[in-house]
């Protein structure tokens, strides 16, 4: 890739952020002039390396990590004041998550604007993972361009507002294998057993690996997953949610 970016390229980025509907002036501003300097960063943001080893979303995503985290304590604090700091690092570990990167990834329609060489657009295993990524460096390229966190939560802070509702009503969906190891302790059983088994060896197979979980030695549930921590994760949500439709927790 070259330092020029063609006009064209800039339509499609411009459009693009117009998208994100960030209630900003400042972002406003970069929309109506243009600003040639930080369109280039919301391009590299679009950019993966497999298109280009020099220019790329890489640096900004890794940025984009940290912005994220702030930005989500930022909201936490003022949303949620009085919560236990163990309650806000369950919270933002769900708001800062990869799958959650994904997740908004998809709903703002990044993969469109995404440029990808010729094996990244034939893998679709790593499909999401370019999504989520080029998402963090989007966040990063945000915050970048005004050194402040203000626009990442001028847009963030209403979608975490919603993802945080839900986390509050139903958090065994999202932290299931401590609730799981509380009941077990409650009792007084062992800790329960994960058994998991390589099924496929294809990455980013979402059934590469079942996962069964034994408590007091009786296969309870079983579940898929394309990681060994996620296979854990699934088994782990079917079988509270088993116990919740029996009135065992």
């Amino acid at each position: 890739m070259t330092n020029t970016i063609n006009e064209k390229r800039i339509n499609q980025i411009i459009t693009f952020l117009k998208s994100l509907k960030i209630r900003s002036n400042r972002f406003s501003e970069i929309i109506r002039t243009q600003d040639i300097l930080m369109i280039k960063d919301f391009n590299n943001a679009l950019i993966h390396s497999s298109h280009d080893k020099i220019e790329n979303y890489e640096k900004l995503e890794f940025f984009g990590d940290a912005v994220l985290r702030l930005a989500a304590s930022e909201f936490i604090e003022k949303k949620y004041p009085h919560i236990s700091v163990g309650e806000r690092s369950e919270l933002r570990a769900q708001i800062v998550s990869d799958e959650w990167l994904t997740k908004l990834g998809k709903k703002i329609e990044i993969e469109r604007f995404i440029i990808r060489g010729p094996k990244a657009i034939g893998d679709e295993n790593s499909k999401n993972t370019i999504i989520g990524e080029s998402t963090e460096a989007l966040i990063g390229a945000i915050y970048k361009c005004f050194n402040s966190i203000l626009e990442v939560n001028l847009w963030l802070d209403d979608i975490w507002e919603e993802d945080a509702e839900i986390f509050f009503k139903a958090p065994y969906k999202f932290k299931s294998k401590t609730v799981l190891q509380e009941w077990c302790q409650s009792k007084g059983f062992d800790l329960p057993i994960y058994k998991i088994i390589e099924v496929s060896q294809r990455n980013g197979d979402p059934k590469r690996f079942s996962c069964d979980i034994f408590i007091e030695g009786s296969r309870e549930s079983s579940a898929f997953g394309k990681s060994h921590k996620q296979a854990e994760t699934n088994a782990a949500k079917v079988l509270i949610e088993k116990f919740i439709t029996k009135g065992k927790l």
